[in-house]
């Protein structure tokens, strides 16, 4: 089974796109945890940190399904739906600048920047930070902010948040030492966390910088995580580190985060395309 595909990344965190909008299915569909381990695969097939499905919505304008390189489904991408955006512009799937596209963390808003007629940043209402322990979700009942806990041999500061997928954000460690290889899985698969986690480590270099580096639950590290720069900014404000409005560093380049009084969260950055091509799907997978 042939699968056509755009590669694209935004700081470095890529997504392989696939335009479901015409057939509205994909071939093979129900197989697609599979297929997304396998194109994912960084030495046996494209590499990326995980697939997006561009497929058309009654409601909105499109609605993005994603999947993470391990198969497991995602919720939400900040860095994923900003590069959906320059997709459906740039291909010709709509000429609109601003988009409302379905998640399953809800609907999101996007305002496209272009120039020579194709989309190079855009600016994402990330919607309302989530707060409450069980609707994040962790064990533990309200806020969980600057809260003791123990992970990976030692004792941590922890944060956590969702931005429409779950987030635990510490400000414990230097990122540019972190050995997040052996760190981050302890994070992800900790039973305090019942989805499991995206973990952000944060420096404060300013109140208006922040550094981080982020291990992805179902994807492991990542150059960059548009909705965890969101979490980090959240919980640096949460615990009195940085002003509401900053550029958060990450490896893959920049995104520019607002997190404003009424708790709403707004992101934006660059996107990027690297190429297109096909690629064959063995027939055990279809």
């Amino acid at each position: 089974m042939p699968l056509s595909f755009a590669k694209l990344h935004g700081c470095g965190n890529d997504y392989l796109f696939v335009d479901c909008t015409r057939d509205h299915t994909l071939p093979g569909s129900t197989s697609m945890p599979a297929i997304a381990r396998y194109v994912s695969n960084r030495r046996t097939g494209i590499g990326s940190d995980g697939v997006i499905l561009v497929c058309a919505d009654r409601l909105t304008d499109f609605r993005m399904e994603m999947y993470n390189a391990d198969g497991s489904r995602g919720r939400m991408c900040g860095n994923g739906i900003r590069s959906m955006a320059k997709y459906v512009y740039d291909h010709a799937l709509t000429a609109s600048k601003h988009l409302a596209i379905a998640t399953d963390s809800g609907v999101k808003k996007l305002d496209l920047e272009v120039s020579g007629g194709k989309v190079h940043r855009v600016r994402v209402a990330m919607g309302k930070a989530v707060l409450d322990g069980r609707q994040i979700p962790v064990d533990a009942d309200g806020p969980v902010i600057d809260r003791p806990f123990e992970v990976a041999g030692r004792q941590w500061r922890i944060t956590c948040v969702s931005m429409g997928n779950p987030h635990c954000v510490t400000f414990d460690v230097d990122p540019d030492t972190l050995p997040i290889k052996d760190v981050g899985p302890h994070f992800e698969h900790h039973a305090f966390f019942p989805e499991r986690v995206n973990t952000e480590f944060v420096r404060v270099d300013s109140r208006s910088e922040l550094t981080m580096r982020v291990w992805e639950r179902g994807s492991g590290e990542t150059f960059a995580c548009g909705t965890g720069a969101c979490a980090a900014l959240v919980a640096a404000v949460l615990t009195g580190r940085a002003d509401r409005h900053a550029t958060v560093h990450l490896r893959g380049g920049d995104l520019e985060i607002e997190y404003s009084e009424d708790g709403d969260v707004v992101m934006t950055g660059p996107t990027v395309e690297v190429f297109s091509g096909s690629i064959s799907i063995p027939h055990i997978l279809d």
